[in-house]
């Protein structure tokens, strides 16, 4: 009676409880709150708060599908669709930093540059592109009915738009440029060091010389080693996974109906009138040739062909991938002309679907049922394991995937994907393990530390035991007979080579060569795979002389534009480290 009693004391408390409750869901319900939680993010991603909308991400992601079927002649993959997204996301994600870059210095473009583009003594090529006439002259006429006719204003705003968007970013790239400028000493460096060469003798003391038992390597010398050098054991993000495949690759009852689809041909394509006409309409992988051909230049397979009276038809030929039937067109002597009907053997459209249907199939069971080994153990498949890093789009296992890294870049541990096609399989995987990027432990690495630690204690006592060599002989023949070594030799040595022959890669062997004057024999040179000592045999210069100014304006420019691009690279980078980028496409196009 007592917790009754409370209850009707508080009647007037729950009924306005009540009340508020119900308005504050009448108001929240009238502006859509719960749509919105619903939907998710407004936008497909954000880079510094600037939103990235999901209707340019998906135009620039099929302008690049539509350009590939048109080049390529056939739909795009999915493997390739997944490239090309990545592809679009990181192209809108620059653009951005880089717009936002250029509001941050002040790059605009004043509608006098815009003018001056169009109608000024050095057009942009845009203008010259679609405006010039066969004399090459540029036809203003034309230029000023688009840009003043209401007819062609949309194409007025675009063009518009574009050359303003060229300008600026001209401005950009001569911004990032200014400060990289090739001086002439740099031209001259460089043309002196690509025309120099050298004659030279060598001696070589491999690094593998040296025995396992002259190695003395402690615990305490490996996590030295380790902690020195720690950037070496640096990993990225990385994933462990099982799979389980499902083949897209053609049956016996595929090749079997490919047989008799060919076989069912072969009457109308003896009666065809239009050999060329008949093998389009029927889609052969073949085109038709209209070239003779000699009976000896056939291939193996076709010579079925020869004994055929003209207009009769093969049986049905098999090779590797194909099925075809052949028909003699037409005889010259010892030529044929003969047109081949074939049909690449392939997985037909319902066995691809069969083993979709198998995958979906399993993917729901083992995501939403069961689990995926469970699942994967009821219908007898096999589980295999593979291991992803992030930023490598090769799996092992199951080749590049750029499908796959997008789903394993936004998964949690236990995460099954959805079923994913490549080029001969269906694919359903789990993340089993995400391990974060940092440092591998060193138990982790103490065989690749242990072998390092072995690789310098070799180059150590290598380059002690050349050095005792020159100190006590001196000259190129006495050390080699000391130790036992046969003199090698290389002619012709570049300055800007970064091999020598029959010594392998030596950059840093190859630019001590060259500091010496002809006739010096160096001392000990540790290169990359052995200690060297050298003799400078002959040494010719290069001529600054020979240097036209063609040839130093082509290195310049070589040389800026290799400048600009390693610098845009890195600069890209940078920003985007800097950067606040939000991506919601694993949650608003899954």
């Amino acid at each position: 009676m007592g917790v009754m009693e409370k209850m009707r004391n508080s009647t007037g408390a729950i009924l306005w409880l009540l009340i508020v409750s119900f308005g504050l869901l009448w108001v929240l319900a009238d502006v859509d709150f719960f749509g919105a939680l619903q939907s998710g993010p407004s936008a497909l991603g954000t880079v510094n708060g600037e939103k990235i909308s999901n209707e340019e991400y998906q135009s620039r992601v099929q302008y690049y599908t539509n350009a590939y079927s048109q080049q390529s002649g056939s739909s795009v993959t999915p493997e390739m669709r997944a490239y090309y997204e990545t592809q679009a996301w990181n192209e809108l994600v620059n653009s951005r930093l880089l717009e936002q870059k250029m509001e941050e210095l002040g790059i605009t473009v004043s509608d006098q540059e815009v003018l001056d583009m169009v109608y000024g003594d050095n057009p942009a090529p845009i203008i010259r592109q679609n405006f010039t006439r066969e004399d090459g002259t540029i036809d203003r006429a034309a230029i000023q009915q688009v840009l003043s006719s209401s007819q062609f204003s949309q194409q007025a705003m675009a063009l518009e738009m574009q050359l303003r968007e060229q300008r600026r970013q001209q401005k950009l790239n001569n911004y990032i440029s200014s400060g990289l400028q090739v001086t002439d000493s740099e031209v001259e460096k460089e043309f002196i060091q690509a025309n120099t060469s050298a004659n030279i003798d060598y001696l070589r003391f491999p690094y593998s010389e040296v025995t396992e038992q002259e190695l003395e390597i402690s615990d305490s010398d490996l996590r030295a080693y380790y902690n020195n050098n720690k950037e070496r054991y640096r990993r990225d993000e990385s994933y462990r996974i099982q799979y389980v495949t499902f083949s897209k690759l053609p049956t016996s009852r595929d090749t079997a109906q490919i047989i008799e689809d060919l076989r069912n041909l072969r009457e109308d394509f003896a009666a065809a009138q239009d050999d060329s006409m008949f093998i389009a309409l029927q889609a052969s992988s073949t085109d038709y040739r209209p070239a003779f051909v000699a009976q000896d230049e056939i291939r193996e397979e076709y010579q079925p062909v020869v004994d055929l009276e003209v207009g009769e038809v093969t049986d049905v030929i098999l090779t590797a991938n194909q099925a075809a039937i052949l028909k003699k067109e037409a005889q010259q002597g010892n030529e044929i002309k003969f047109q081949t009907m074939s049909y690449n053997i392939q997985a037909l459209p319902a066995t691809v679907d069969e083993a979709n249907d198998r995958a979906a199939d399993f993917e729901f069971f083992a995501s939403e049922e069961t689990s995926f080994d469970e699942e994967a153990e009821t219908r007898e498949l096999e589980v295999k394991e593979a291991f992803a890093t992030k930023g490598n789009n090769f799996i092992s296992g199951l080749g590049s995937s750029q499908q796959i890294m997008n789903f394993l870049e936004s998964a949690d541990e236990g995460e099954v994907s959805e079923v994913i096609e490549l080029s001969s399989d269906f694919v359903v995987l789990e993340v089993l393990e995400v391990t974060p990027e940092g440092y591998r432990p060193f138990e982790e690495v103490r065989a690749a530390v242990e072998n390092n630690v072995k690789i310098e204690r070799r180059k150590e006592l290598t380059r002690q035991r050349v050095e005792e060599l020159v100190n006590q002989y001196e000259t190129l023949n006495a050390v080699a007979q000391a130790s036992d070594k046969e003199i090698q030799s290389a002619s012709g040595l570049s300055a800007s080579a970064t091999v020598i022959p029959g010594a392998g890669r030596e950059p840093r062997v190859i630019g001590a060569i060259f500091a010496l004057n002809e006739d010096e024999t160096s001392g000990a040179i540790t290169g990359n795979s052995a200690v060297f000592m050298v003799q400078l045999v002959e040494k010719t210069e290069a001529n600054l002389a020979n240097l036209t100014s063609q040839r130093r304006q082509e290195i310049r420019q070589r040389m800026e534009q290799q400048k600009v691009q390693e610098f845009t690279s890195i600069w890209l980078e940078e920003l985007r480290e800097g950067a606040d980028i939000v991506d919601n496409r694993s949650r608003l196009l899954r």
